[in-house]
C-alpha cells in the first residue's frame, strides 16, 4: 500500500519540505498547522490566541477534508503553545470544532515557533 501526499490550497502551504498530510490506507497523519492565512502565509490575530486558534483549526479542517475525512475522523491531536496560560482561550475555540466526542489530546508549551506563531496543532485521523 502506497502513501498518498495530501495538499489543499484551502490550508496554509508548507513552509519547508513536508506534506500538509500523508494518507496511508485509512490513516491520515496531519502535519502541524499554525494560525496563518492560507493566501498570505502570515500569522493572523496580532497575538490574539483565539483568532490564531480558529485559523489553525480551519487549516486542520481543510486538510482533513482534502484527505476525504471530517473533523469527526480525528482521533488524536497534539497542541503546542508558547505558554500554557493560552490553553483556556484555545479550549474555548477548540470546543466549537469538537463539541461532542473530542479526540484524545495533549497540550504542551514549547519555546518558539517559526514565523512568529503562538501555537501549532497536528493530529492523526482514521477514515471510515
Amino acid at each position: 500500500m502506497k502513501k498518498e501526499m495530501i495538499f489543499t490550497e484551502k490550508a496554509t502551504k508548507p513552509t519547508s519540505w513536508y506534506s500538509q498530510a500523508v494518507k496511508h490506507g485509512n490513516l491520515v497523519f496531519l502535519a502541524g498547522a499554525c494560525g496563518d492565512d492560507p493566501v498570505t502565509g502570515e500569522i493572523v490575530g496580532n497575538g490574539d490566541i483565539k483568532i490564531e486558534s480558529k485559523a489553525a483549526l480551519e487549516n486542520i479542517k481543510h486538510t482533513i477534508e482534502a484527505a476525504g475525512g471530517t473533523l469527526e475522523n480525528i482521533v488524536k491531536m497534539q497542541v503546542y503553545v508558547k505558554d500554557l496560560s493560552m490553553i483556556p482561550d484555545f479550549n474555548e475555540v477548540y470546543m466549537t470544532y469538537f463539541p461532542e466526542n473530542p479526540p484524545a489530546r495533549i497540550a504542551m508549551a514549547v519555546k518558539d515557533f517559526m514565523g512568529g506563531a503562538n501555537l501549532e496543532i497536528d493530529g492523526i485521523a482514521i477514515l471510515d
